[in-house]
């Protein structure tokens, strides 16, 4: 079962639910797809990183082939070339890669160059495979490094959670469209409630079933006035404790400390393994 876990927003405990519910788990890869901020290690803490670079294919130009006929330039629907002070200019930031301009010079002016972006952390904490990407500073998109680390991810029905960016960014629907279900992380204020709202749709938009968690639960607050009203299962209310923040802050993680919260989070994830089973019903649907 391959599990993405999604907030409307960063700050919501989304990182905490996916790092919870990992080492609440018997054997499990967990992949810190919040490429930008990659923060499961700080609580993890894996032993033996290996890091390997992630790079990506960018055009490079030879001027002497080069006649500026810009068939390149015209292709390009992301402007990532562009013809000005009588030569070729290529941005590689935004450059999608798609190798279309390099197919398509009529002069093979163009060729490919690996370019590094960032890289893929990877290490072991007791029973979790950890697989983090850090994109580089400067970088514009971490969609590449999403899909290597979904890419390695094992296939023969392994147990996978990635922690996804926060949002209804393509990163995050990168992270989404390989996920068999989602766990949906939510606070109980009306901010909570827009950004839940956003990201449940996103859901619902990609197929994918979706059960909901509330965070930082004090109870009768919009988003359980918005489920009750619209009928939709909460599957886990966290409630505001200030002994687990504690141990947030201190980067520890509750279901290694407590008894309570690995039966809370053991209990969450056998509801998706149910439900992966075909058994209940999905709140994104």
């Amino acid at each position: 079962m391959r599990i993405a876990v999604l907030s409307g927003k960063g700050g919501t405990g989304k990182t905490m639910v996916a790092t919870n519910l990992a080492a609440a788990a018997r054997e499990v890869v967990l992949l810190d797809c919040d490429v930008e901020e990659p923060n499961a290690e700080l609580f993890l803490r894996p032993e033996a990183l290996v890091r390997e670079a992630v790079q990506v294919p960018v055009p490079r130009v030879d001027p002497k082939r080069c006649d500026g006929c810009r068939v390149c330039v015209d292709f390009c629907r992301y402007h990532a070339l562009a013809w000005a002070g009588g030569r070729l200019r290529i941005f590689d930031e935004i450059c999608h890669q798609c190798g279309g301009c390099v197919l398509l010079c009529p002069l093979q002016a163009l060729r490919e160059e690996d370019r590094r972006i960032g890289e893929i952390r990877r290490g072991r904490s007791g029973m979790v495979d950890l697989r983090s990407g850090m994109l580089d500073p400067g970088e514009v998109s971490g969609i590449p490094l999403i899909e290597r680390l979904w890419q390695g991810a094992p296939t023969d029905g392994s147990l996978v959670i990635a922690d996804c960016p926060p949002g209804a960014s393509c990163g995050a629907m990168a992270c989404i469209r390989p996920a068999d279900r989602c766990v949906l992380v939510a606070e109980d204020t009306r901010f909570g409630l827009d950004n839940l709202i956003m990201v449940r749709e996103l859901t619902a938009l990609l197929g994918k079933p979706a059960v909901l968690v509330i965070n930082k639960w004090t109870g009768g607050g919009p988003v359980e006035t918005y489920c009750r009203e619209e009928n939709i299962p909460v599957a886990v209310r966290i409630p505001f404790d200030r002994g687990l923040q504690a141990w947030g802050a201190q980067g520890r993680i509750a279901s290694r400390e407590s008894e309570r919260w690995r039966d809370l989070f053991g209990g969450l994830l056998r509801e998706l393994e149910r439900q992966g089973m075909g058994h209940g019903a999905a709140a994104g649907a």
